[in-house]
């Protein structure tokens, strides 16, 4: 009992560390839960529970460049909403045999994400800045391509930081840190609104959950003292090479 909660904690650190510097703390935390027998699609729900705190934080702490784009600020929050409660319906309803079987090739998409995530956002402000969006068609579309992100985070976390980067490209945001802030605003709101869904079914393990929360805000604080010691690249290294570990793991224990 006590080393499972120690190992929790521990992942909650790394991941929050990880979340802080380079993305990516669910590659720590999701497979931790699963490790320590919560069941998939609860560790899941908990993984969102567990990862809030650090999206809240992150967004107060670019409170001043979120509130710089006032305009779209309705949008933006609505159409998370929208999205992240279309995500926590659909995992709520996917039998738990099939969302099994499903998370190695979750975890691949998400690595391959984390992987070319600054390659595909490059090549996708190349298109966007040959293709500007026309008044209420692009308006629409847009509300679409950000209701089906954030369905992806309401349905499965991880990589989601990397899929609102792109659609906020998509959508002609330019500068980085509103972009990064927009980004926290979204997750946030997914997040949010999966976990009240979550709660209503019953899904969240608090228990386990909540020590991973702790580790992840401990792991945060650690990041901002220890940051500028670490070398990103290290560190996005460390993520890339645990990720792809895992997927390749779960890749075998799933279907071996």
């Amino acid at each position: 009992m006590l080393l499972e909660l120690a190992l929790l904690f521990v992942a909650g650190v790394v991941g929050g560390i990880i979340n802080s510097i380079a993305g990516g703390g669910s590659f720590i935390t999701f497979p931790a839960l699963l490790a320590v027998g919560v069941p998939p699609i609860m560790a899941n729900a908990t993984n969102t529970y567990a990862s809030c705190a650090g999206y809240i934080s992150g967004a107060v702490g670019f409170r001043e460049e979120i509130m710089k784009n006032k305009q779209e600020l309705l949008f933006t929050v609505s159409f998370s909403l929208v999205g992240g409660a279309v995500g926590a319906y659909l995992l709520l309803n996917t039998p738990e045999s099939l969302f099994l079987e499903a998370i190695p090739w979750l975890l691949l998409f998400a690595t391959v994400l984390f992987l070319t995530g600054s390659r595909l956002t490059m090549l996708i402000k190349t298109v966007a800045k040959e293709h500007k969006h026309a008044g209420i068609l692009g308006a629409i579309a847009l509300g679409l391509l950000l209701v089906g992100v954030s369905a992806y985070g309401g349905f499965f976390n991880a990589g989601l930081g990397v899929i609102v980067l792109s659609y906020l490209v998509v959508a002609g945001h330019q500068d980085i840190n509103l972009m990064n802030g927009l980004k926290l605003l979204v997750s946030t709101c997914v997040s949010l609104i999966a976990i009240v869904i979550f709660v209503a079914n019953g899904s969240i393990d608090w228990r386990t959950g909540s020590v991973v929360l702790v580790g992840t805000l401990v792991g945060c604080y650690l990041a901002a003292r220890v940051s500028r010691q670490l070398n990103p690249n290290h560190v996005k290294g460390f993520v890339a090479l645990s990720s792809i570990l895992i997927t390749i793991y779960f890749f075998i224990d799933v279907y071996a």
